[in-house]
């Protein structure tokens, strides 16, 4: 788990059946000076997160974990929404 920000939307009028529904950001994580690192990627969201916010990110097994359906190609996913940072 790591701490990003997101930076944009992202829209697709096609995508896997496990996506339908789903919204999709695009963000870039956070170095521990909480500076913009890295290349942006998309991530779903599941915590309702929106352009500006600082986010908790989950990759890799525990993306497929964070949504309802066993069995997805899921590979990053927004979890939470950061309120402070100290």
């Amino acid at each position: 788990m790591y701490i990003g920000k997101v930076i944009g939307t992202v829209i697709s009028t096609k995508k896997e059946s496990c996506l339908n529904s789903k919204k999709l950001l695009l963000v870039i994580k956070l170095n521990d000076n909480f500076e913009e690192s890295g290349e942006p990627f998309v991530a779903v969201d599941v915590a309702n997160a929106g352009p500006g916010d600082k986010v908790f990110i989950v990759t890799s097994r525990e993306a497929c974990l964070a949504l309802p359906e066993p069995m997805n190609i899921i590979d990053s996913v927004i979890v939470g929404i950061v309120d402070s940072m100290e």
